[in-house]
């Protein structure tokens, strides 16, 4: 069977974004709600995108966006939140208690295909609340969703032209004389975002992915540090990288959970402690060979126009 009408929950952000283009392209009609349709006007234009305003944790809402649908993928995803055990409030949220009624709305409104976005390293007794927030997603969804063709994507960091983690590198090195980094030695293997959206587009109907977790990453693990550097001297500011020891980094963190924008929190300062990379290569039924970020990075972010500049900043300024 071909999913021809597809619900993309949180479509309208980076992966989603990517997601949706392609589903798009090979002429399905894509549903994307959003709380708010102008943060979606980069969707509009999509000849087979419906974007529509509607609040996906109410459940009359969800139900209603449900109907006629063929499949579900769900995005949605926070790096911030308050403290609490397991997790706080935030990651709760958006990444337990949404999936789950994501789940049951599949049930009640016989949608057959469900796929859900999680991360790589999600564990029950994870170091940090964000991954143990999606290892509670995943077992949320998968008790919900009891007959439902349920696959999940777990991905590394995923960088690409609109990303705020290469690009939040390099716009820091462009105004910094330095850079003292928290956790230089953390391991990382960035995946494409043209790469993930490809893999979520690839399994839609491929029923070999059915009942299954995928494990998705690029080609080449590096140290934060090297990304970092990287950045830098991609974007034509390289700047000298300091590693801070830990009491130092989470103090840096700590303070930065104040400024006017998201950055970095001491829970992400957590999840570094585990590697985030995978230990087995990507299955051949997601179908896809990785790009390396050295033959993609460079074509967005070495010589940014003013006007791009002024793009990057204004997103990290969240207007």
């Amino acid at each position: 069977m071909i999913s021809r009408n597809i619900l993309v929950i949180g479509g309208s952000g980076f992966i989603g974004s990517a997601i949706v283009a392609k589903l798009c392209a090979q002429g399905r009609r894509v549903v994307v709600p959003t709380r708010r349709r102008d943060r979606a006007k980069h969707l509009i234009l999509l000849p087979t995108a419906d974007v529509v305003e509607a609040d996906v944790n109410d459940p009359q809402a969800l139900a209603g966006l449900m109907a006629g649908m063929d499949a579900v993928i769900n995005l949605v995803g926070v790096l911030h939140s308050d403290t609490g055990s397991p997790y706080g409030r935030r990651f709760k949220a958006a990444h337990v208690d949404l999936p789950r009624k994501i789940g049951e709305a599949c049930v009640a409104a016989g949608v057959p295909r469900l796929l859900h976005m999680s991360s790589l390293c999600a564990e029950a007794n994870a170091p940090s609340m964000y991954l143990r927030s999606k290892a509670a997603g995943e077992a949320a969804v998968r008790e919900a969703a009891s007959g439902v063709a349920l696959t999940i994507l777990r991905s590394s960091v995923v960088f690409g032209r609109d990303d705020k983690f290469i690009n939040l590198f390099a716009w820091m090195q462009r105004y910094a004389p330095f850079v003292a980094l928290g956790k230089p030695d953390a391991k990382l293997q960035p995946i494409w975002v043209e790469d993930v959206a490809q893999a979520f587009v690839n399994a839609l109907d491929e029923p070999r992915t059915f009942g299954h977790a995928y494990d998705i990453a690029g080609p080449r693990v590096y140290t934060l540090k090297q990304l970092v550097e990287y950045a830098g001297s991609v974007s034509g500011h390289p700047r000298r990288v300091f590693g801070l020891p830990d009491r130092l980094a989470y103090l840096q963190a700590w303070a930065l959970e104040f400024a006017p924008i998201e950055m970095l929190s001491r829970d992400n300062l957590d999840s570094t402690k585990v590697d985030n990379v995978i230990t087995a290569p990507i299955p051949a039924e997601l179908g896809i060979t990785p790009a390396a970020m050295e033959a993609i990075v460079p074509a967005y972010l070495s010589g940014q126009s003013p006007k791009e500049r002024y793009t990057h900043l204004r997103d990290h300024a969240r207007r």
